[in-house]
């Protein structure tokens, strides 16, 4: 228990998705990145070193990320199958996370997904390729790739309640939406947890943020660390220099302190820069520290 502890404390903390026995180290891993990449076409294909990637799955649950964040469309089917070839049987508190509600086309694009057949299909292609019997938290990803967009959602979500009901998922989250959006979604289902594009610079969910805290429900930025077009600030890199920690340490870090329902998800292929990430939630950051990156934006 003391073990446990203290490794909680290294990563951030604990949250507890509202209205669940879920409770998980606010630190955690996303998955995305250990799919391939073939040219142009991103997370797409086995990754070039396989025993890398199982070995970054290890090392974090090892080091106490007990959460995963991960979806079926991310190869599509690779990443799903190195986290069970990694990890399967699962430790008893891994909590993963998965996302449906796209899917890929012949050339890697990302086409939506989100008829109540495509919904059902992708819960259960998450379920075979990781080897459960129910997923913890399934998100229904909605919007366009770094934004929601009006759009209507009764459908899949009334897929995932029937799934719930089957015992195939245990809870709900939503990916890329508004405010406006998962109000409309909570009279249908509680939402556990929202994942949207945010980071240092990129902050128009700040209100969102706060809401959601109120309500206990957790906010899971992808994006963390700027994604396809990595974080560059020269202020940043000042702030980093200063206090003898890396860019990337410090926009995590800064994550960890603007509100306590933020979830980190930072994703890497390699175990040099896991170990770094991990780091980002032992970096403290003074008054003075946040208000120089609040002038980032």
């Amino acid at each position: 228990m003391i073990e446990a502890s203290i490794r909680s404390e290294k990563l951030g903390g604990t949250f507890t998705f509202p209205g669940t026995e879920l409770n998980v180290n606010r630190l955690g891993y996303g998955a995305m990145q250990l799919a391939g990449r073939d040219g142009s076409k991103v997370v797409w294909g086995e990754p070039k070193d396989v025993p890398g990637a199982l070995a970054v799955l290890r090392e974090a649950v090892e080091a106490g990320v007990d959460h995963i964040d991960t979806s079926d469309f991310y190869g599509p089917h690779v990443t799903n199958q190195i986290i069970k070839q990694a990890l399967h049987p699962y430790p008893e508190n891994l909590v993963i996370v998965t996302k449906v509600g796209a899917k890929r086309g012949p050339n890697a694009e990302w086409p939506h997904a989100r008829t109540a057949q495509d919904v059902t299909d992708a819960v259960h292609d998450n379920l075979r390729n990781l080897g459960m019997d129910v997923i913890d938290v399934v998100n229904l990803r909605l919007g366009g790739f770094s934004g929601p967009e009006d759009e209507p959602f009764e459908e899949p979500l009334t897929a995932l309640v029937e799934l719930r009901q089957q015992g195939k998922i245990k809870h709900i989250g939503m990916s890329t939406v508004s405010a406006e959006q998962v109000a409309e979604a909570q009279k249908i289902t509680p939402i556990v947890c929202v994942q949207n594009f945010y980071n240092v610079a990129q902050r128009g969910d700040d209100a969102f943020v706060d809401a959601l805290a109120a309500q206990g429900i957790a906010y899971v930025p992808y994006f963390p660390l700027g994604g396809f077009s990595p974080l560059q600030s020269g202020k940043l890199d000042e702030i980093a220099a200063g206090l003898g920690a890396t860019p990337i340490q410090v926009a995590l870090a800064w994550l960890l302190h603007r509100s306590p329902n933020m979830l980190l998800i930072p994703g890497t292929s390699s175990v040099g820069h896991l170990r770094e990430n991990l780091k980002a939630a032992e970096l403290k950051l003074s008054a003075e520290t946040l208000a120089e990156l609040d002038s980032i934006i």
